[in-house]
């Protein structure tokens, strides 16, 4: 098997799941993010496009219901001992198959826990293990279940992040060697993917955000390149990502002279991100930290070109995005606890001048300041 951690740690990941589902008077658990697949058992795959379910029962039994192509795959990248194959054609029902599999396990008339929240459960197949369930079954929304467990890293998983950080930061030289006027955006973002890649990297869960000229005020990743011009700016969002887990930069990257007022941007910005790392301890809760970039933005007069959330929980995920959960904003009450790992992104965009500023850093919960993960400065850096 092709494991990326212990299986001793893998089973205690699901003794505390199994804890968690006992709590919540729960006799299985029904997984459909890929993440949980993941984190409990190391199955790497994107074969949760189609219909597959991981099945955990309150007695420690472990069961995946797959297609074909991911048989091998779970064979190879899991310790899942029962994997089930349900066959394509066009009158094909793996949902109902699913729950014949569990009236074999005793489960009529149990309470199963569902992931509802997954990539991997589209609204039809949603629809379908409903119908299937139906009568069966008791099912109860768990989709936060995994994840609140998987908030906390491990020491192996602190590992990967690190690792995943010190490609971020390769991949962010590789940018600022590059960024100049007549530079093209494909040649940039190649050489940043290209550098992850051949350090033992792996793919980000959704693309790296590049964009120059106007579109450096966009957030969003965007099909289409252009060169850089002898007066420009570029936005750069990307992570490191290594075993699947992920540690994020941000940075606007002006070309050529930037005007009086990108320079203060950029200086409210890291202001923001420095009292959002403060604001990055054990107890304070995640609202607080948006609360602090809020407070700095507002002040020096950005409050109308601010976003409403500052960043993330980074760790192990998979397509379509590197988001999890939680986020940043107004009001959040999630407390933050050592081990969590989190992206700060301080974005001002200007629309009315067509000015981007951006920074942001990946960084760890510690007991007492946060440890920051990327070793690169914050300083301006204009090409």
């Amino acid at each position: 098997m092709a494991l990326h951690f212990p299986e001793a740690e893998l089973a205690d990941r699901r003794r505390r799941t199994i804890e968690a589902m006992q709590k919540r008077g729960l006799d299985g658990l029904l997984m459909f993010r890929q993440e949980s697949m993941y984190y409990l058992t190391g199955y790497d795959t994107f074969g949760y496009v189609f219909f597959q379910c991981l099945y955990l029962g309150a007695d420690g039994r472990l069961m995946l219901l797959t297609r074909a192509p991911d048989l091998r795959q779970a064979q190879h990248t899991s310790d899942i001992g029962d994997v089930r194959v349900w066959i394509d054609a066009p009158n094909a029902d793996p949902a109902g198959e699913l729950r014949e599999y569990l009236r074999r396990f005793d489960l009529a008339g149990k309470t199963l826990g569902v992931e509802w929240e997954a990539y991997g459960l589209t609204a039809r197949n949603g629809m379908r293990l409903q119908a299937a369930m139906d009568g069966f079954a008791d099912l109860v929304d768990a989709s936060d279940l995994v994840t609140r467990l998987r908030l906390i890293k491990s020491p192996a998983e602190l590992t990967y992040v690190r690792e995943a950080a010190r490609l971020a930061d390769l991949a962010l030289d590789e940018a600022h060697r590059l960024a100049a006027p007549g530079a093209d955006e494909g040649e940039i973002l190649a050489a940043m993917q290209s550098i992850i890649i051949r350090n033992g990297g792996d793919d980000s869960a959704n693309e790296f955000i590049i964009g120059s000229g106007n579109d450096a005020l966009l957030c969003r990743y965007k099909t289409g390149r252009r060169k850089l011009s002898p007066q420009d700016q570029l936005t750069l969002e990307f992570a490191g990502v290594y075993r699947h887990y992920h540690a994020a930069l941000m940075r606007t990257i002006p070309i050529g002279t930037p005007p009086a007022r990108q320079v203060e941007m950029h200086e409210v910005a890291v202001d923001a991100l420095e009292a959002c790392k403060e604001a990055l301890r054990p107890g304070n809760t995640a609202g607080a930290v948006f609360d602090a970039h809020a407070k700095v933005l507002d002040q020096a007069g950005y409050q109308a070109h601010r976003m409403n959330a500052c960043g993330y929980s980074l760790g192990t995920t998979f397509a379509p995005n590197w988001m999890d959960w939680p986020m940043f904003y107004h009001g959040n009450p999630e407390i933050l606890q050592p081990g969590m790992v989190y992206f700060i992104h301080l974005i001002i965009f200007d629309s009315d001048r067509g000015l981007a500023m951006t920074n942001g850093q990946t960084c760890l919960v510690t007991e007492g300041a946060c440890e920051v993960l990327s070793k690169r400065s914050t300083d301006l850096v204009c090409r």
